[in-house]
């Protein structure tokens, strides 16, 4: 065998190889951000995710007004998801394009069109030999999966959509628009009383359990924007985690464990969230630590309550003491999610979260 000879055949091996690596990442890919029920970080799908929000952040920068940004951003989700799709077909074809030129096609040209007819199951080009066979038989099957996976997919991520929706519009008429903790107690207190509650903090708990579930095993859930332009999940569970709050540390009524629990259910949600986008935060907050609430924003909170007939409790110094020890726990997490989702306004969650991610 001549040098000439052995040098074609390890350019080929090596192009082979190259191919079958594309093809590995790019269905190890797939499996983990549409199959796998858990977060797992891939760098195909970052990638694309980054790159994607870079082209949209540059847009929305340019936005005068809140509405127009949020025109643009609705967009991103949807098309950063088409987008992956596409990186992925293109990966497939390319790379058994590769294991194709490395199997005897005649060129990359012609490695290129087998391994286009054979990912959309066109046959509009014959494999040159029976190895390339084998070679389009699993190239076919990628592509009807690709289609599958994406069939299965939509469904199953607009049902999660659906389910976080209807408890977002739903918290409107509970907490007002945008969602106010303080509005939201104060009018359980008018309408419904204080009691009622307590099936509040039960629906909400089971609530913060799916949104955990889908929004980390459907990542892209978490930036598909509500069909109303002032509706967030980010602010409205901000909203009835600070109700949980300060009925636990300000309201005079006998304590209620499922508003514990909702609380609880709500800060571990929105931090295993986070964990898929952001980089790792403090998962144990000391009960000193700061937040983003001052005692004067809790004083007009109670005073409001007060003014709408809440009973409060006598000590308020210890009241905030309490309610800072709630909030520590999702203080953080709710800001940095509020900005990355570009939220709308909304008292103690939205209307601050740019200053804390500019603080990182």
């Amino acid at each position: 065998m001549s040098i000439e000879t052995a040098v074609q055949l390890l350019v080929r091996l090596l192009a082979f190889c190259a191919g079958a690596f594309v093809i590995g990442a790019t269905l190890r890919s797939m499996i983990a951000t549409f199959i796998l029920p858990r977060s797992v970080t891939d760098p195909i799908t970052r990638f694309v995710f980054r790159w994607w929000r870079s082209v949209f952040d540059r847009r929305a920068s340019r936005a005068l007004t809140y509405e127009v940004r949020d025109r643009a951003m609705a967009f991103f989700a949807p098309v950063t998801l088409l987008a992956l799709l596409a990186s992925w077909i293109v990966l497939i074809w390319v790379a058994f394009a590769l294991a194709y030129w490395a199997l005897g096609a005649d060129d990359i040209g012609a490695a290129l069109a087998l391994s286009g007819s054979s990912l959309f199951t066109l046959g509009f080009v014959q494999p040159p030999n029976a190895a390339s066979l084998l070679v389009v038989f699993g190239e076919a099957a990628i592509g009807l999966m690709l289609v599958a996976v994406l069939i299965s997919y939509l469904p199953t991520m607009y049902s999660a959509f659906a389910r976080r929706e209807a408890a977002v519009t739903m918290l409107e008429v509970r907490a007002g628009s945008p969602p106010s903790a303080p509005e939201m107690i104060s009018r359980y207190n008018r309408i419904h009383g204080l009691g009622a509650l307590n099936s509040v903090w039960a629906s909400w708990e089971a609530w913060f359990a799916d949104i955990e579930e889908s929004h980390t095993s459907l990542a892209a859930l978490a930036f598909f924007r509500s069909p109303q332009p002032d509706h967030s999940w980010v602010t409205a569970a901000g909203a009835v985690l600070d109700a949980a709050a300060l009925v636990n540390a300000v309201v005079a009524m006998p304590h209620d464990p499922q508003a514990d629990l909702c609380i609880r259910a709500g800060y571990l949600a929105l931090r295993r969230i986070a964990d898929v986008f952001l980089p790792p935060h403090h998962a144990s907050p000391e009960v000193d630590d700061p937040i983003s609430i001052s005692r004067q924003e809790f004083d007009a909170a109670w005073a409001e309550m007060a003014a709408a007939g809440v009973p409060l409790v006598d000590d308020s110094e210890a009241a905030w003491r309490s309610f800072r020890g709630w909030r520590v726990n999702y203080d953080s997490v709710l800001l940095q999610l509020a900005a990355i989702t570009m939220a709308p306004y909304a008292p103690w969650s939205s209307d601050r979260s740019l200053r804390v991610m500019r603080r990182r």
